[in-house]
């Protein structure tokens, strides 16, 4: 059999209770990484170690909003295994719902406060790890193809996504001198348990409108296949990518979908 992908590595993966961050966190550890699991949603992140093993994934709880958490969290992960290499920084929210018109500024605030300034301070504190035991690590967000168009998802979600984006990018120019790989990921539409409760759906109509609306016909997309993306991304199969956008989508955001030629 060939080697395990992240075998001996030490990976950090936040918003991993649940949907794509629960996803990474076993395929992780199939692929020989260790795993600390970063959650605000304690029982099933309890349970997530519980299905895997302790030996291999621990839990640590962590509210990205809140910087100290996040310092703390890091700090866990470098005590618990001596190291960090991979940090998917998967946390977020979908926020408020209301159009432009009815705008909830307090919705907005808290959305970007998780899924900017919460990304933000992770990369801040695994990048000062990595820098100072000279790891050449891999950091990688999830943002969303409402990081590339508009109309794609909430008003105070896709401003989030955008942004997100540019930090990547921003980071990217940094950390490279350090041998630091920065990506981010961008699905299309998933059932994920976030956005069943976000617009009060079952995972089967999340996943009928998706496809209803989806380029590439044939395939279901699922969380897995967003991890299967982050595990490249963690690898050393992705060693000289950084700074990219890895569009996980079916060619969604490429395709003008209001043509209807062919």
């Amino acid at each position: 059999m060939s080697k395990p992908r992240l075998e001996g590595k030490v990976a950090l993966v936040t918003g991993a209770a649940s949907g794509i961050g629960k996803e990474a966190v076993r395929l992780f550890a199939e692929n020989g990484a260790f795993v600390v699991v970063a959650d605000v949603q304690d029982e099933l992140a309890h349970q997530v170690v519980a299905s895997i093993g302790s030996e291999k994934v621990t839990y640590h709880h962590c509210d990205v909003r809140d910087e100290k958490q996040v310092e703390e969290t890091v700090s866990y992960t470098l005590e618990k295994y001596g190291s960090l290499d991979v940090l998917f920084s998967n946390a977020g929210i979908i926020g408020p719902l209301t159009g432009i018109l009815e705008f909830d500024i307090e919705g907005f605030d808290n959305t970007m406060a998780t899924n900017v300034r919460g990304v933000a301070a992770t990369i801040k504190h695994a990048a000062r790890a990595m820098v100072a035991r000279k790891i050449r690590g891999s950091i990688i967000c999830t943002t969303s193809v409402a990081a590339s168009l508009g109309g794609a998802g909430p008003h105070a979600y896709t401003t989030s996504k955008h942004a997100l984006v540019g930090l990547v990018r921003s980071a990217c120019s940094e950390l490279g001198a350090y041998g630091i790989r920065v990506n981010c990921i961008s699905p299309f539409g998933i059932a994920t348990p976030l956005s069943c409760t976000a617009y009060n759906l079952e995972p089967s109509e999340v996943e009928a409108n998706s496809c209803a609306l989806s380029n590439l016909k044939g395939i279901v997309l699922k969380a897995s296949h967003i991890a299967e993306a982050a595990l490249f991304l963690a690898s050393d199969e992705s060693a000289y990518i950084s700074g990219h956008n890895l569009a996980v989508d079916g060619g969604f955001t490429v395709v003008n979908h209001s043509f209807s030629a062919f």
